[in-house]
């Protein structure tokens, strides 16, 4: 918390894969708010906080709230809490669960919490709770999906992952590397092509930009063929590839076997959560001279690891935290139950 405390006002959690320790990493955040004073409002782009996993079946920790909690939740959870709620306000955003309702816990308890599936919905809901008394409000993020931790939903993020990802606490490490350099790209500073390049990405289009600020407009559907028509496209002076969606790995190698000219520009994209490239991959195409921006960028602001995984193999926990310092250095790590530094 002293990493967030008067920095932030919304913050997002997310998990690398599913049992990865994300809920332990909210409820660690949860109890020191409560700690400290600090009124949290809490939601959700999936559902968390029930007792029981409902697509592995396994036990799962449950969400603790203190008295006054804000929580934007749908219909259906607010049966199943243990807390009393106060309905606050029924939102016109609308689930599979029902609709957005923004609670209040009257006394402490357990609470399953759910929320909207899009991140501009999450941002209104996030900035509601703000606006209704909360000092903080967390996103907790759905599982295998970073997405909550964009800066259009959330203004920094706390990464969870752990031995769920691999019984090599080397791919472990690895994987989690590669998400964080993904989160560290850097902020594309020139603002003129901030000013073309914006109207493109929120349309999910595709131009290139030259040295001149002349743009070129890209006919592409879909990614799937769009690394040829943009390789195919690539000038001297081409400087920037806007990338309104999402940038995979096919796209950048079809770039590459159509032209050298990718060596001499920066792929833009809106920010590292449209990124879906795996980790050789990703290597290899740093090493060949890729170059890629993001218009918006994510602050990370720690990294919590689990050792345990829900196989039943684990990893020594002490040996387990030094590495992933040792190599996430400067990024923070944390074992939440541990604890200490």
């Amino acid at each position: 918390m002293d990493l967030i405390e008067n920095k932030y006002r919304i913050i997002s959690v997310v998990g690398m894969a599913k049992n990865a320790g994300k809920t332990m990493t909210l409820n660690a955040l949860i109890d020191e708010a409560m700690e400290r004073g600090i009124r949290l409002g809490i939601t959700s782009t999936g559902r968390d906080g029930e007792k029981q996993d409902i697509v592995t079946f396994t036990e799962k920790p449950l969400i603790y709230v203190d008295e006054g909690t804000l929580i934007a939740t749908t219909e259906e959870t607010i049966k199943h809490a243990e807390a009393r709620l106060e309905i606050l306000e029924v939102t016109d955003h609308r689930t599979a669960m029902g609709r957005i309702v923004i609670v209040q816990a009257k006394t402490p308890g357990h609470v399953q919490v759910a929320g909207p599936g899009t991140n501009k919905e999450m941002k209104e809901i996030a900035d509601r709770l703000l606006v209704l008394g909360a000092d903080l409000v967390i996103v907790d993020g759905a599982i295998d999906r970073v997405a909550a931790a964009s800066p259009a939903v959330s203004e920094a993020a706390l990464l969870a992952t752990g031995a769920v990802l691999s019984r090599d606490m080397g791919q472990v490490v690895e994987r989690t590397i590669h998400q964080t350099q993904i989160f560290s790209l850097p902020k594309l500073e020139d603002l003129l092509v901030q000013q073309i390049a914006e109207p493109i990405i929120e349309e999910k289009g595709f131009c290139l930009i030259n040295h001149g600020y002349e743009t070129e407009i890209l006919e592409i559907k879909t990614a799937l063929g769009g690394g040829r028509i943009i390789g195919g496209a690539l000038q001297e002076d081409t400087q920037y590839v806007i990338i309104g969606g999402s940038l995979v790995s096919k796209t950048l190698k079809d770039i590459m076997e159509c032209t050298n000219r990718y060596k001499q520009v920066v792929f833009v994209v809106k920010d590292a959560t449209r990124i879906f490239i795996e980790p050789r991959d990703w290597m290899y195409f740093m090493k060949a001279g890729i170059k890629i921006q993001v218009m918006e960028e994510i602050h990370t602001l720690a990294v919590t690891i689990n050792p345990y995984a829900p196989q039943g193999y684990f990893f020594q926990p002490q040996e387990f935290l030094g590495k992933m310092r040792q190599f996430l250095s400067p990024i923070p790590v944390f074992d939440v139950v541990l604890g200490g530094e």
